[in-house]
């Protein structure tokens, strides 16, 4: 079992930057790859960036590439979601997540979930 806790979500302004923080119980942190996802009101939940089980790859969506990203503490069980020019489409709920396996980029191959912290960028 995962516990997962985000944290540093908040109100800033277009062009701004925020770090995002997620916490994870258990001592097997480093068998899971790390995802971030956000929902938008009245969207679907979709896809942010994502860390392989080593670390050493990454993976983001294309309207994030550039200005989001993502790493991995694996000492202090934290994955870390760095995001910069932010824009007001940006506005969402992020929450990290945790997978075992398979494909990084879908929703449902992820174990566990975080309960997510609001991002708000104001144009």
């Amino acid at each position: 079992q995962v516990q997962l806790v985000e944290s540093g979500g908040g109100l800033v302004q277009a062009g701004g930057s925020l770090r995002l923080s997620c916490a994870a119980s258990g001592r097997t942190f480093s068998s899971y790859a790390m995802g971030w996802f956000r929902q938008a009101p009245g969207k679907e939940r979709e896809f942010v960036a994502a860390v392989s089980w080593s670390g050493d790859s990454t993976y983001y969506a294309d309207s994030v590439k550039g200005r989001f990203t993502i790493s991995r503490e694996d000492a202090k069980n934290t994955v870390y979601l760095q995001m910069n020019s932010l824009k007001p489409e940006d506005t969402a709920v992020y929450c990290c997540a945790a997978a075992m396996y398979g494909s990084l980029r879908i929703s449902s191959e992820y174990d566990y979930w975080g309960q997510g912290t609001q991002v708000t960028v104001s144009s």
